[in-house]
């Protein structure tokens, strides 16, 4: 039960400047009924999707043709379908502004800085497309590209999709081996990357690595300079071509945009690989669009001229998240390096300078803020802000009050949750409730979900599966090479007939909020019982001596036993008071239950490259069963200790 007797942010007078609450008047006189709060726009939307969803599309203002049928075969999740009439192109779509106003703002740490006109992105679209053409790329050819978070690939992207071509990127801090297991499964026929990035202030040349993935793939590449003009001359070949010289030969001219079906594959996202070669997820046009404007527009408020920043890299979901604010006129704040490069203030001078409207980061550097005490509340202006939103994993208690309390106090703060697998959130902010300390405002519009306990049972205020019981248009198409949709159908429909099963372990509150306790399939289960590895975790984390903190559950002696490994401040030993510390916290705060039979010190935590630490493959190294792609992780080495842990087996 939450113990905070009143929220930690409430919307002036019901919210009602908000673009959701003017959604909501035309929705009652659609549906010929009161909606006066969240929970009336979201029980509408769930019993009238057919309904809802048109409404998001003309108020959105979405370009295209959207026919006459809205939802067709709704009683079966697998086969239902979306705007089956309807024609658009995504590119049109973000394009959605002209002029010389500001479009995307960008800076590579304090190394590299620079602006694009609304006017400059059209140019550069249009160039890069016929480019594209000129290289014999076809509607539903594959791009794929290993890049920075800068305009360059934003425009690269829209290119793609105005011709649709269907897009994939991950970071350039992937090794070779990841990079070739997510783009070899595609075979792309173009690949983009850089040739250098900075990163902790520090030059990182890349030319070789992309020098060998370019030649594994067997495919023309198109080389980005950033940190510096020169290409490394290993890469000058008859299949390799500098960017400028890409598009030389083609002068600006109106972009010409194919008008594709809803359905249309736009994105090939993956899933983290850590146990396995990654799952080629296909994300279609329309259903992205829509899920992302419906998110930008209503729930997170984002209007024309607003500046919308989100920590992310182009390997994370968050980064098509972030380039669907341009359909809704907002100029992208792009950020590319260390989020603390040169130091731990970077992001809020950007934010100070460039009038930020969204905030968005992850809830792990929300928490490494907290414990290095910074509070930007006294020494940035940052009051341009409307949102601060955050994701990626569980947001901490502790991180909300200090979000309100050390950044600002006056805005809505929104933790989201969904993921790759919907390239969108499934809970997430809206303006118009409070906002809870440690809770999730609440769902979706338009998505129907639900916690069911494991015999499909709905549950209230008791921990269990996030389910979603209705079709939604940012459902995957596809995975790549899965004939037949077996491996779509159990990654998502194996648990419950008909219903997408999601994988995290969530709870309603007593708000109508939720709170995510952690993935479901690294759910702990000691004797018997059902503990979510994000309880133990807001507890442990919150002590000052503890950096980080992972466990799982261990089999040991015909059940399972909590192992916590904890990562410590330099200098500090994990001594038997300390230890007594943590147990007793977990003990405390959450219950006697979920305190670990063992707490094991460790130099580093695993994690992926979006920076989510990795449970799965911490269990199977612990059982001795072998993780076949270490290259999916931001720091493999540190996977390497948990084999050598002579505790583990005491």
């Amino acid at each position: 039960m939450n113990k905070e007797t009143s929220p930690l942010w409430v919307p002036d007078a019901g919210g009602a400047a908000a673009p959701m609450a003017r959604f909501a008047e035309l929705a009652s006189k659609i549906s010929n009924r009161e909606l006066l709060n969240f929970k009336d726009i979201h029980c509408w939307s769930i019993e009238k999707p057919e309904a809802f969803w048109a409404l998001v599309w003309d108020f959105c203002e979405i370009k295209g043709d959207r026919g006459e049928r809205v939802l067709i075969n709704r009683d079966q999740m697998l086969d239902a379908a979306f705007f089956p009439d309807a024609t658009l192109n995504f590119a049109e779509n973000l394009l959605s502004r002209n002029g010389g106003t500001d479009a995307i703002v960008f800076r590579g740490e304090d190394r590299v800085s620079y602006r694009w006109s609304w006017d400059h992105l059209h140019n550069m679209v249009s160039k890069l497309q016929q480019a594209y053409r000129a290289a014999g790329i076809a509607q539903g050819d594959r791009i794929a590209a290993m890049m920075p978070n800068m305009p360059e690939t934003v425009a690269c992207m829209l290119a793609a999709a105005s011709i649709g071509a269907i897009w994939s990127s991950c970071s350039p801090d992937f090794g070779e081996q990841g990079v070739m297991d997510r783009f070899g499964q595609i075979q792309p026929k173009l690949f983009i990357a850089c040739n250098s990035y900075w990163y902790n202030g520090k030059l990182q040349d890349v030319a070789e690595k992309v020098g060998n993935i370019a030649k594994g793939l067997g495919v023309f590449t198109v080389v980005v300079p950033y940190a510096n003009g020169l290409l490394n001359k290993r890469m000058e070949n008859e299949i390799t071509s500098r960017f400028d010289e890409f598009i030389a030969p083609f002068d600006a001219k109106t972009v010409d945009y194919s008008k594709l079906s809803f359905s249309h594959p736009l994105f090939i996202l993956y899933s983290s690989g850590t146990t396995g070669m990654p799952k080629c997820i296909v994300h279609s046009a329309g259903g992205t669009l829509l899920q992302h404007v419906k998110e930008h527009q209503l729930h997170c408020s984002v209007r024309p001229g607003d500046k919308l920043f989100y920590f992310t890299t182009c390997g994370w979901m968050m980064w098509n998240w972030l380039v669907s604010g341009l359909a809704s006129g907002a100029t992208l704040c792009l950020y590319d390096g260390s989020p603390f490069a040169p130091d731990d203030q970077v992001l809020f001078n950007y934010a100070a300078a460039e009038k930020f409207s969204i905030f968005g980061t992850s809830a792990k550097y929300i928490d490494a803020l907290r414990k290095k005490g910074v509070a930007p509340i006294k020494t940035h202006d940052l009051s341009s802000l409307r949102l601060i939103a955050s994701t990626g994993s569980p947001l901490s208690p502790e991180s909300f009050s200090f979000v309100y309390e050390s950044i600002n106090a006056d805005v809505p703060l929104a933790s989201m949750s969904g993921g790759t697998d919907i390239v969108s959130c499934f809970v997430l902010g809206n303006p118009l409730s409070p906002v809870w300390r440690g809770e999730i405002q609440g769902p979706g519009l338009g998505l129907a979900v639900d916690v069911w306990d494991d015999d499909g049972k709905p549950l209230r205020g008791e921990k269990g599966e996030l389910v979603c019981t209705a079709a939604f248009p940012s459902m995957p198409l596809m995975f790549w090479n899965d004939k037949g949709g077996d491996k779509y159908r159990d990654a998502y429909f194996g648990r419950f007939d008909n219903t997408w099963s999601h994988g995290d372990f969530a709870k309603w509150t007593e708000h109508d909020g939720l709170v995510i306790h952690g993935r479901s399939d690294a759910t702990l289960n000691p004797g018997g019982v059902r503990i979510g590895t994000a309880e133990i975790y807001n507890q442990v984390e919150r002590l000052p001596e503890v950096v980080e903190a992972i466990c799982i559950g261990q089999e040991w002696e015909d059940d399972v036993r909590v192992v916590l490994f904890v990562r410590l401040e330099v200098g500090k030993t994990l001594t038997p008071e300390l230890i007594s510390k943590i147990k007793s916290a977990i003990a405390t705060g959450a219950s006697p239950r979920h305190v670990p039979a063992k707490v094991i010190q460790v130099p580093d935590i695993p994690r992926t490259k979006s920076g989510k630490i990795v449970e799965l493959a911490v269990r199977e190294v612990v059982h001795g069963r072998p993780v076949k792609n270490k290259e999916a992780l931001a720091n493999p080495e540190a996977l390497d200790l948990f084999e050598r842990i002579a505790e583990l087996n005491q």
